[in-house]
């Protein structure tokens, strides 16, 4: 079978997509330049290598929620499970740069929200496992191999990345899920104390119980 590497080669956002993904530029490299590849079905498990930066007090603080206090972290700092993403990669002889879409949203039940939230700055180093179909015309003949278990990659996302998309897609705003039966009680207590927005509404429960 064809023998294939990959690496990743940047990361960005698209300003004018329905709703926030990154785009990861995989790189894909095969052994044999002589190959032609007629077709590459990937499927891709990301993954968000957590133990491989070094956190601030004030990340640490932020990140309490998702790995418990830091003298615990030797042990409790595992891989995040951020997305699953698929591409189709056209015929290519040697190399070529593929596009692979990561689904963001700003859930903050989510792990992966919390987590990139809870950073201040520097990187996010992320885990990129691959799978999938490749079809090449070896010999005149199209063949059918499977990806290995072994095809992975590394690499390290600004995450600036992901607060320069998030800021576009909810300027000012923050996303939190709710039952409805909370819900329910927070509008009756809006509208209780005539109170115009949530934001009020929260502000003013927050304000009686810091008080």
């Amino acid at each position: 079978m064809p023998e294939l590497a990959f690496s990743v080669e940047g990361a960005a956002f698209d300003r004018f997509a329905a709703s926030p993904y990154i785009d990861l530029a995989l790189r894909i490299d095969c052994a044999n330049p002589e190959t032609e590849i007629s077709n590459l079905q990937l499927d891709c498990q990301v993954r968000i290598d957590v133990a491989r930066r070094r956190y601030s007090d004030a990340e640490q603080a932020r990140l309490v929620e998702l790995f418990g206090e830091p003298d615990r972290w030797s042990r409790s700092l595992q891989h995040l499970l951020w997305a699953h993403s698929r591409a189709q990669v056209p015929r290519f002889r040697g190399s070529t740069v593929a596009t692979l879409p990561v689904a963001c949203n700003f859930d903050f039940n989510v792990g992966a929200t919390k987590y990139f939230h809870g950073l201040e700055g520097g990187e996010v180093p992320l885990l990129l496992l691959l799978s999938g179909t490749v079809f090449d015309d070896t010999g005149g003949a199209l063949r059918m191999t499977q990806l290995p278990w072994t095809a992975e990659t590394r690499c390290r996302m600004p995450i600036a990345v992901w607060r320069e998309m998030m800021a576009h897609f909810y300027p000012d705003s923050a996303w939190l899920r709710v039952p409805h039966a909370l819900f329910d009680r927070l509008g009756a207590y809006k509208r209780a104390h005539h109170l115009a927005t949530w934001e009020l509404a929260l502000a003013r429960l927050l304000d009686t119980e810091l008080a």
